[in-house]
Formats: structure tokens, sequence, C-alpha cells
């Protein structure tokens, strides 16, 4: 890889190293050997006491608290217990692990039990209360809870014949809940405050001065809010998230497609400029696919994927995922990875890219495996940053994702492994308890609701199968805080969106990869996986191998193929693409080999080029007003007939309009020589609209500013592969095209030619004796 400092490549082969010496440890450790069904029944019905410990004892010694205080066998309060800082935005003394919990238990199955929650929910929560909270958190936890629990209670009323006196009323609630947060959406941005009062709104104090939010906090609101006006009729919910949503993608980097941590809600302007797929940014991007998924708007798949390629290309190293600077991102941003960054796998299985999911979930393990619980964060050899472990259900939730896409049994003992761990470890009398740090085990005083609505749930989840569940979930999606809605929610809405404003997408932004897994691992690291979208996005074999002189960067087809061969593209402006190729990226070690073959047939094909003498530099000349030449050097192209020789064009030159020419013309260049802008479209889109027009011959001008023939090397403009182009169409830096503008407006009447540089120093050293050319 080149453009690298070579202490990092010492540091980045020690590290393999490591990896593989864990992994054999790893794979000795663990069986890997199918599950009987007898041992996979008792892990789920262990998995179902666990969940019960903590609920009942939430019950018992909590409710209605917010949260149980394990060690302490009580309820924590806001205001009432001793205050943990901005830890304690989470909580709004409205019994928020109980709504948390209420559609895990007919995960379980256990529908009295629900029944009786819903009750007890109905009876007790009020959200009329003086406190300010977390509007991410209110949002992922209460109107995810109480929404995913309405469309379960009317389920159960159809198809078990129970809950008949249910009427709506949690849908009532969350509707409440909804309009009490949305005047934190009142920015000039559309993107919403961090925080808000449940009573007062922003008018609290307090916020006066609030301006700080996270990527995460404000990109993690629109599953829950569109669920919200879909099933209310109300459509402000899903109106405001969607234009806080499409606010963040304004304002990501438009050289990197990468997202910073924390932004000004006011004014748009990054704060935190790191990028990673942790903390601060991690269920941003969770929404803009389960966006796609859920309500079937294409802007989010297409956001999504331009996120994702910038991901796998800047912070994805091997199996691990490095922050970088979002406007830097060759430049590491710390040298620590959090804890939340295991939800990345699973949400890569819903892509369908197995290969990395797996690398980084297994990185994960060896890394649980050392310290006993992954710790809240850890450096890039493995050891401890933070040691805390609030029980965070991200890795078991990807465990959960793995083996529903594979099959593989191994991530049946990972969650065996997972499963005895907080038995052991995390267990006491009164519930579950956080790890205070996992070198001492220390406990701390906290079990946050996500343990009863996430953590459990997927454990049960992964040792269930699928006929014993009363739900088909095939059928739903997972929010980030693992509440259930119904795909069905995306067949109807009553608020309209205009995809096609969006100017900023392409063809490849749509497209989908489609590993097949069977050949990406040797059977002593991991048995073959199973394909997770078989029969879905298939892939078809070819043996035909793609040559880098038949590659055309146009043709989507190529594209897919570099990108399984491993091979990325980094635009250097001025037309320049570099091409890198990593043998971890590759798709399978046979692509990976085509990729080296791929890379040494570009690089011939390079110098080929540079020395060909097919592809002649060409020249813009005309007179000036003192009988002198202004000559200005101009590139070919390659979809267009060379002037040679003492071919040439004369003609007078017009400024097409639009001056970009990539819509219907809107003045006539018949019989002259058209001056259009790069940009907005393809060179040869440009040239085929003025060769409609009747124009004799195109120059294009840079639309990068202070571009010069002086100092930047000329290069040929591509096609699309199609030769129904009959015009000279040649290209100017700015620079050159600034002094080429300059004179049309002097004098429209101007008249230039174009013709072959070296030709033209022929001719007009023959007729002027006087002319000295120097020829790149």
């Amino acid at each position: 890889m080149i453009d690298i400092d070579f202490r990092e490549q010492i540091m980045a082969i020690l590290l393999l190293l490591s990896l593989l010496a864990t992994a054999a440890i790893s794979d000795s450790a663990v069986p890997t050997e199918n599950m009987s069904n007898k041992e996979r029944n008792e892990l789920k019905e262990e998995a179902r006491e666990m969940f019960y410990h903590g609920y009942q004892a939430y019950l018992e010694n909590a409710f209605p608290a917010d949260e149980l205080m394990p060690l302490s066998c009580a309820g924590r309060y806001r205001g009432v217990t001793p205050s943990r800082g901005d830890m304690d935005d989470v909580l709004g003394n409205f019994s928020m692990t109980l709504v948390d919990t209420l559609d895990t238990l007919v995960i379980l199955g256990d529908l009295e039990e629900f029944e009786h929650a819903v009750k007890l929910v109905i009876k007790n929560v009020s959200f009329d209360n003086n406190i300010i909270v977390s509007v991410f958190e209110t949002n992922i936890r209460m109107i995810g809870g109480l929404l995913s629990a309405h469309i379960l209670a009317e389920y159960i009323q159809k198809e078990a014949n129970m809950m008949m006196w249910y009427r709506g009323e949690l849908l009532e609630m969350a509707k409440d809940l909804g309009y009490r947060l949305l005047p934190a959406f009142n920015t000039s941005t559309g993107i919403p405050h961090a925080r808000v009062n449940l009573r007062e709104g922003m008018k609290s104090e307090e916020l006066r001065h609030s301006r700080e939010t996270c990527t995460a906090c404000a990109g993690t609101i629109l599953l829950e809010f569109a669920a919200l006006s879909r099933l209310s009729g109300e459509p402000i919910f899903e109106t405001k998230a969607h234009a806080a949503m499409d606010a963040l993608w304004k304002i990501r980097h438009r050289g990197s497609d990468l997202m910073g941590t924390t932004l000004n809600v006011h004014s748009g302007d990054w704060i935190r400029r790191d990028s990673g797929v942790g903390a601060g940014i991690d269920s941003y991007y969770e929404y803009c696919l389960k966006s796609y998924v859920l309500l079937g708007d294409e802007r989010y798949l297409a956001r999504f994927n331009r996120h994702y390629n910038a991901v796998m290309k800047y912070i994805s190293q091997g199996p691990m995922l490095l922050d970088v600077l979002m406007h830097r991102p060759h430049a590491k941003s710390r040298n620590f990875m959090d804890a939340l960054l295991a939800f990345w796998p699973g949400l890569q299985v819903l892509t369908g890219d197995l290969k990395p999911a797996v690398q980084t979930h297994e990185m994960l393990y060896q890394v649980m495996q050392m310290h006993t619980f992954i710790p809240e964060a850890f450096t890039f050899d493995f050891q401890i940053h933070w040691g805390q472990h609030p029980l965070r259900p991200e890795f078991i939730e990807s465990t959960y994702f793995l083996y529903k896409a594979t099959g593989d049994h191994y991530y049946l003992q990972v969650g065996k492994k997972v499963l005895r761990t907080l038995q052991q470890h995390a267990k006491v009398p009164c519930g579950y308890a956080a790890v205070n740090d996992v070198r001492t085990g220390k406990h701390e005083d906290r079990m946050d609701s996500f343990v009863l609505s996430e953590t459990f749930k997927y454990l049960y989840l992964l040792f269930a199968d699928d006929s014993e569940l009363i739900l088909d979930l095939d059928d739903f999606i997972f929010t980030t805080e693992a509440h259930l809605l119904p795909l069905s929610l995306g067949q109807f809405t009553n608020v309209t969106t205009d995809f096609k404003d969006e100017d900023d997408y392409h063809m490849l932004d749509f497209m989908r990869s489609c590993p097949s897994p069977n050949k990406l691992f040797p059977n002593t690291v991991r048995r073959p996986i199973r394909d997770l979208v078989t029969g879905i996005c298939p892939r078809v074999s070819s043996n035909k191998r793609l040559r880098a002189q038949d590659f055309q960067v146009s043709n989507a087809d190529h594209l897919r193929t570099v990108y399984d061969m491993g091979i990325t593209m980094v635009s250097l402006g001025e037309g320049k693409v570099q091409l890198l190729h990593s043998f971890y990226n590759a798709k399978s070690p046979e692509d990976a080999e085509r990729g080296l073959v791929f890379m040494q047939e570009m690089v011939e094909l390079s110098k080929q080029q540079a020395t060909s003498p097919t592809m002649q530099l060409q020249a813009v000349f005309f007179k000036k007003a003192d009988g002198s030449y202004e000559i200005l050097k101009a590139g070919p192209s390659h979809f267009s007939p060379e002037l040679t020789d003492d071919q040439s064009v004369h003609q007078k030159a017009v400024f097409a309009e639009p001056f970009r020419l990539c819509s219907a013309l809107q003045n006539s260049i018949e019989n002259r020589i058209a001056i259009v802008e790069r940009g907005d479209c393809t060179f040869i889109e440009k040239a085929r609209l003025a060769q409609k027009g009747g124009a004799l011959a195109v120059v294009v001008i840079d639309n990068t500013a202070n571009t010069s023939s002086d100092n930047q090397p000329m290069f040929a403009m591509s096609g699309d592969g199609k030769d129904d182009v009959i015009i000279p169409v040649v290209f100017l830096f700015s620079a050159d095209g600034t002094i080429l503008k300059r004179a049309i407006k002097e004098n429209p009447e101007l008249e230039i030619n174009i013709m072959q540089m070296m030709a033209l120093g022929k001719k007009l050293a023959n007729e002027l004796n006087v002319l000295k050319i120097t020829l790149n």
C-alpha cells in the first residue's frame, strides 16, 4: 500500500500476528461442533430465567422507578437518588425499564405478564414531569418501547383473542411523549437539541445555551418518529425526523463521505471531527440503512452505501475499526476502540457483507476472552483503555445476526460463553450488576434498561428456534434498542418526500454487495459460512477475468469487479485517480490474486499511455489585438476524433447556455466552437449535447479554481465506451480557460483555432520563424 508510514506497517504486521495467535487459542478453547438440540434448549431456558431474575428484581424492588440499582436493591429516581451528571439524562421518572422491556415479554411468549405490564404502564406512567431528558434515549427507549408494545398488543388481540380491553392507550402515550420532544427540533438547521424539558420544552433556563449534540443523538430518530406518524396519522413527527436526517447528510464531509462526532445544532458546524462507527456516530449509520428497509425510501440506501464505502475505505483496517479525522481520513484520531462498535458486524450482516463482519466479530470475541468482558474501550493491542462494562448488548446482538445469517454453530458456542460469563460475573441476588472494572470484577450499582430490553432478548433469540416464537421476526425490523417495528409500516404514509431533489447520488450508491463466503476462510479457522442472501441477490460466477485495458470507470459491473478484487479508487483531483489494492478487502483469495494481476496490468498500461504517440497534446489558440498569438495547452479526449498533422478547426467561439451543458441547449451554437464548463455531468454527455446542437468542436474548461497547465499534468478525457462523438473535444485547465473566456467577452466575434500542439509549433515556426514551443 502506498503513502503509509513504515512504522505503521510494522505495527500492523505485529497486530496481525497477535490476532492469528489469539485465533488459534480461541479455536482450541471453544468447540465448534454442532450444539445438540437438548443443550440449545437448556441454554434458551437459562436465558429466559436470567431475564426473569432481572425483571422480577426490578418489579419487586424498583418499580415505578426508571432503573433498578441491583446492589442497593432499590429504584433509581431522578432527583432523589444521587446524581450521576449527564448519565442521568436517560432518566425521566417514567418507569423506563418497564416500558423498555414490554416487547421482550412477547418474544418470550409470556402474554399474561405482558398484559399485566401494559396495565401497569397505562396506570402509572406520566410524562408531565419538570425534568430535562435526552431526546435520543427517550426516543429509542420510551417511544420505541411504547410503539412496539402497542403494535404487539393489537397483534395479540387479533391472533390470541386476548387484551380485548386495549384501545390504543400506549399509542396515545407515545404521541404525548413525541409532542414533548418536538420543541427540541426548533433549530435553524432542523437538527434537534440533545436535551429537552418534558414540561417546558426548550424554555428551561438550563437549556438556554444548548447547542451541542452528537451525530447518533440527532440521527437516531427516524424509525420511531416515522412509525409514530404512520400509526397516529399525524405527519409532523416523520417530517421533523426526515428534515434532521437531510440536514446531517448535507454536513457530511464531501471529500471523505464521513461524519464527525459532535456538531452545533444552530450552525451545523462540526465541533468534534473524529469519525468512526462507535460512540457518538454508531446508530446514525444504522438508521440510514434501516430507514430504507422499513420505509423503502431510496435516499437512505444511497446515503448508507456512500457512508459504508467510506467506512470500509478509511476506518476498517482488517478486523479493526479505527477512528480517523473526517477531513483528513488517513490520519488516526485516537489510539483505542470503544465497545459500542460491536453492533457493526450485525449491521454488516444486514447488508450481506459477511467477511468483514466475521473478522470484526472474531476480534471482539478475542478481546472478551482476554478480559472476561469487552471493556468499554480498548487499545489497538487489546489492552484496556476504559475498564467498565455495563452489560452492553451489541456483541451478543451481532452474534445473533451472524448465527441467523450463517447457521454456523460456532456462534451458539460464543453465545454460551457470553451467558456463562454473565451468570458468573454479573449476577447478584437482586438482578444483574454492571462491572465497574473488568480487571478487578468490581460491580457497579447499575442495571440499565437495555439489559432486559436487548441483552437478554438477543441471548434468548440466539438459542430459540424460529418455530418456538409466536412472532415471525422476518416481518419486523429491530430498532437500535431492539424494539420491533413491522415492515408493513412502509406500505402507507401521509408524508410527502422528494428524492429527486438530491443531486449527490449516482448509480453505485444503490448497488449491493452479495459476496459468497464459501471460500473466505480455511476450515482450520472457521467452517464454511453460508450466504445470508442466497436466492435473493445471487452472484453469477464467471471465469472471465477483467483486464486492465478493458476497464471502464463508467461501467458499474467493472467497478464492482475491481471492488471485489480488493481495489479502491481515490480521486486526487484534476481528473487523476489513485488505485489502492488491499488483500484484506478482496472477497476471496482468488479475487485478491486477480486484483494483483489487474494492478500490474494497470501499471504497464499507464506506462504505455504515458509514452503513447497516439494521444497528443492539443492547442487552443487565437490572434490577439496586437497581432501576436495566445496559445493555450489543451488535453485531448479518448472519445472524439484526434486532430493530427495539419488538421484544425477554425471558427467563432460561443459560450453554451447552460454553461455546463448538462441539459437542453438554450442558445444556438450551430457551426461554432462551443465553450462549456466541467461539472454536473460527464465530458461525453456535454460533447453529445454540443454535437446535437450543431457545434463544430467543444472546449471544456475546468471548474476547479486555479488549475493550470503550467504546474499540473494534462490528461485525456475519458468516455463511456461508445464511439458516437464525431467532433473534436479538448480540455483547458481553469487558468487557461480564464484567458480564453476573457478574450471572448472582450471580442464576441473572436475566432479561435484548435489543432495538435506539435503541428502548431511546426506551422508557426515555419510561418514566423520566431516562436519556440517547449512540449511536455
